[in-house]
């Protein structure tokens, strides 16, 4: 039943994906789909896996490493959580992509601690919610330029959390991110989750993260 029930669920996320773009004059396979994994039982995980999702995202380094020692490699897993600087040796050694750098200090210790390019994304807070970490859309240029001395970073897009609206009035924020992106021009706009994905895919997403859509509500 579980398996049946993802199957389903999953299923309603790519029909919707496809909806989002032919409306936006997209392919479908530009589109990858995340799934947030945080608080997900290890069989949850793999049955989403054999359904044919390939990157699995955790907020939390522990978790995910008791996670990655059971599953292993049969998906890349990418951290989306806020990472702490006594966390990024284990980030660095187990994470395939750190979706959320946002400052120099923490870019300086994965430099320092990678061995070779290792792929992040630049998180931004979009909406400048206080509560929220990431750089503020005026300052994601400067940032962007102050990584250039880092030698084993391989900043591959953008990330963010749009404020949580309903999804039309997430749709400005979207641009922006779109806005930002154009400038510079990166592979990954990580952005849109279970509530506002079908947005986000209309202004560009490259990489939506999927919980409760996929998961069902957390008990």
């Amino acid at each position: 039943m579980l398996y049946e029930e993802l199957t389903n669920n999953l299923a309603e996320i790519k029909k919707n994906i496809e909806l989002s773009c032919i409306k936006a004059g997209k392919n479908p396979d530009s589109v990858k789909i995340l799934a947030a994994t945080k608080g997900q039982p290890v069989e949850k995980i793999n049955s989403v896996i054999a359904n044919g999702i390939k990157i699995c995202g955790e907020n939390y380094v522990k978790e995910a490493e008791n996670k990655i020692n059971e599953i292993g490699n049969r998906a890349e897993w990418h951290f989306i959580g806020h990472l702490q600087s006594n966390k990024v040796k284990k980030a660095v050694e187990i994470f395939d992509c750190i979706q959320t750098l946002d400052s120099v200090k923490l870019a300086k210790k994965i430099d320092d601690i990678a061995e070779k390019p290792f792929p992040v994304l630049i998180e931004v807070n979009i909406g400048k919610e206080k509560n929220k970490f990431g750089i503020k859309p005026e300052g994601v240029f400067s940032f962007y330029d102050s990584l250039n001395e880092f030698h084993n970073l391989n900043i591959k897009g953008l990330f963010c959390m749009a404020p949580f609206v309903p999804a039309e009035q997430a749709r400005k924020y979207f641009q922006l991110m779109k806005q930002l992106n154009s400038k510079l021009c990166l592979s990954e706009l990580s952005m849109g989750m279970s509530n506002d994905y079908f947005v986000a895919i209309e202004e560009d997403s490259s990489m939506i993260r999927i919980g409760t859509a996929l998961f069902g509500e957390r008990k």
